[in-house]
C-alpha cells in the first residue's frame, strides 16, 4: 500500500466528511421533495374527485328532477308511473359515457341506455376483477341513504375496463335505486402528467445540487485545507507549550522538593547532630544537662520523621495505594471537615473502573489545593464534592458556598495555576466559576482512555 502523505490525508479528510453531509443532505432533501410531490398528487387527485362527487351528485338531483312530476304523482297507477320513469331515465344522457343506471332491490337492472342487454337481469352478484360485489355495494349504499362507490367497469368509448365513481340514491316508494356515474381515466391521465412533472423537478433538483458540489467542493477543499494547516500549526504551538508548561512544573516541583529538604529535614539533621554533639561533650562532667540535650535530640529525630513522612505523602499519599481513591478523598475530605468545622457532602461513583495511578494522585493533588484555598479565602460553610462518570470522560465537581470572588486576577493564582495545569497536563479540561457572594464552582474532566 502506498503511504499517503500529510496534505493528501487533509485535503481526504476535508473532501469526504463534506461529500457524506452533501450526499445525506440532498438525500433527505430528495425524499422529502418526493414525498411533498406525492402529498401534493394525492391532494390534487382528491380535490378533481371531490369535484366530480359535487357533478355527480348534481347529475342525480337533476334526473331526480325529471322524474318527480311522475314519481310523485298521486293518481298514476305504479305500473304506468314505472315505466314512465324508465322511459325519462333511459333517455338522459349526457358526454360520451354519461348515462343513469337503475336496480330493483333483488339486483335485478331495470335501467342501463348504454348496455341494454344488462336489463331484465339479476347482477346482484356482479364482482370487478377486484373482487368488489358492486351492485351489492351500491344497494347497501342507496338503502343508508345515499353514497358514493368507486369500482371497475367497461367504459363504452374505450370498450375496456376503467376506474369508475358511482352516486346513488333510493327511491323509496318502490325499493329502486338510482345512480350515475363517471369514469376516472382522466384524473389518472392528469395524475400522471403531474407524476412525470415532479419526477421531473426532482431529477433537475438532483443535477442542479450536483452541479452546485461540483462548483463549491473546490472552495470549500482550499478552505479546508488551509484552515487544518492553521489548525497543525496551532496544535504544533500547543503541544510545545503543554512539553514547556510540563517540564516547567516538574522543575518547579523539583524546586519545592530540593527546598523542603534543605530548609526542613537538612535543619532537623543539623540540630540533631547539634544536641548529639552537646551530649557527646557533656556526658562524662554534666550527665544530667547530656541527657536533656538526647531528649531534645530524640524529639528533633521525631520532628524529622515526621516531615519525612509529609514531603512523603505530598509526592504520593499512601492513603491512595492503601485505601484508594475514593477512601483517600473521603479521609482527606473528613480532616477537613473536623480542622475546618465546614460541613462536607461526598459522592463518588466509580462504577467499578478504576482510575489510574496518574489520573487519581491528579484529581487529589486538585482537591487537596482547593480545600486549602477554601480554608483560606472562601469563608463557607458547606461544600460538596462529586466524582462520576459521564460517557467517556470522568468528572470531579467541588462547590462551596463561600463569599466567591469575581476578580478575574484570581484564577491566575498559584493555586488555580496549579489546578489547572495538573489537569491540563493530562489532556483534560479545567473550568472554574465564581461569583462574589454566590461560591465557587470547580470542574475537573479528564478523558476515558485514563482510566486503568
Amino acid at each position: 500500500m502506498i503511504p499517503l502523505s500529510l496534505k493528501t490525508k487533509m485535503i481526504l479528510l476535508a473532501i469526504i466528511p463534506l461529500l457524506l453531509v452533501v450526499a445525506l443532505i440532498t438525500l433527505i432533501s430528495l425524499n422529502q421533495a418526493r414525498d411533498l410531490g406525492e402529498h401534493e398528487i394525492a391532494t390534487f387527485e382528491r380535490n378533481l374527485i371531490s369535484s366530480k362527487q359535487q357533478e355527480l351528485r348534481h347529475y342525480v338531483e337533476l334526473a331526480l328532477t325529471a322524474i318527480d312530476h311522475v314519481y310523485s304523482a298521486p293518481g298514476l297507477p305504479s305500473d304506468a308511473a314505472k315505466a314512465q320513469v324508465k322511459a325519462i331515465l333511459q333517455n338522459l344522457t349526457y358526454g360520451d359515457d354519461g348515462y343513469f343506471f337503475v336496480y330493483d332491490a333483488e339486483g335485478v337492472n331495470l335501467v342501463h341506455p348504454i348496455q341494454p342487454e344488462l336489463v331484465g337481469r339479476n347482477l346482484i352478484d356482479l364482482a370487478d376483477p377486484n373482487g368488489d360485489l358492486i351492485i351489492q355495494n351500491l344497494l347497501r349504499l342507496a338503502s343508508d341513504g345515499g353514497g358514493y362507490h368507486r369500482y371497475q367497469w367497461n367504459k363504452p368509448s374505450l370498450g375496456e375496463l376503467e376506474d369508475k365513481l358511482s352516486y346513488v340514491v333510493q327511491l323509496p316508494k318502490w325499493g329502486w335505486m338510482l345512480g350515475t356515474g363517471l369514469y376516472l381515466d382522466d384524473i389518472g391521465r392528469e395524475v400522471a402528467k403531474i407524476r412525470d412533472q415532479v419526477s421531473d423537478n426532482i431529477r433537475n433538483t438532483f443535477l442542479t445540487v450536483l452541479a452546485i458540489t461540483s462548483i463549491t467542493v473546490v472552495v470549500i477543499v482550499v478552505i479546508a485545507i488551509a484552515f487544518n494547516l492553521h489548525e497543525h500549526r496551532l496544535a504544533d504551538t500547543r503541544l510545545r507549550e503543554l512539553a514547556s508548561r510540563s517540564l516547567q512544573f516538574q522543575l518547579s516541583e523539583r524546586r519545592r522538593f530540593s527546598r523542603e529538604l534543605h530548609d526542613g529535614i537538612n535543619q532537623l539533621m543539623v540540630s540533631i547532630k547539634f544536641r548529639l554533639e552537646l551530649a557527646q561533650q557533656r556526658l562524662h562532667d554534666h550527665p544530667d544537662k547530656a541527657a536533656e540535650d538526647l531528649s531534645k535530640g530524640q524529639k528533633v529525630l521525631n520532628e524529622t520523621i515526621q516531615e519525612v513522612r509529609r514531603i512523603s505523602h505530598d509526592m504520593r499519599p499512601t492513603v491512595l495505594d492503601d485505601l484508594g481513591f475514593e477512601a483517600g478523598l473521603n479521609s482527606l475530605l473528613e480532616e477537613f471537615s473536623l480542622r475546618t468545622g465546614i460541613q462536607v457532602d461526598l459522592d463518588v461513583e466509580l462504577q467499578g473502573r478504576p482510575l489510574s495511578e496518574e489520573v487519581d494522585i491528579t484529581l487529589y493533588r486538585v482537591v487537596q489545593e482547593a480545600l486549602t484555598n477554601i480554608e483560606r479565602h472562601a469563608d463557607a460553610s458547606r461544600l460538596s464534592l462529586r466524582a462520576y462518570w459521564r460517557k467517556a470522560y470522568f468528572h470531579l465537581e467541588l462547590t462551596d458556598n463561600g463569599c466567591g470572588f469575581d476578580d478575574p486576577r484570581a484564577t491566575d493564582g498559584i493555586g488555580i495555576s496549579n489546578m489547572r495545569e495538573r489537569v491540563e497536563l493530562l489532556g483534560g479540561r479545567f473550568v472554574i466559576d465564581s461569583q462574589r457572594g454566590n461560591g465557587t464552582y470547580i470542574q475537573a474532566e479528564l478523558p476515558m482512555e485514563l482510566y486503568g
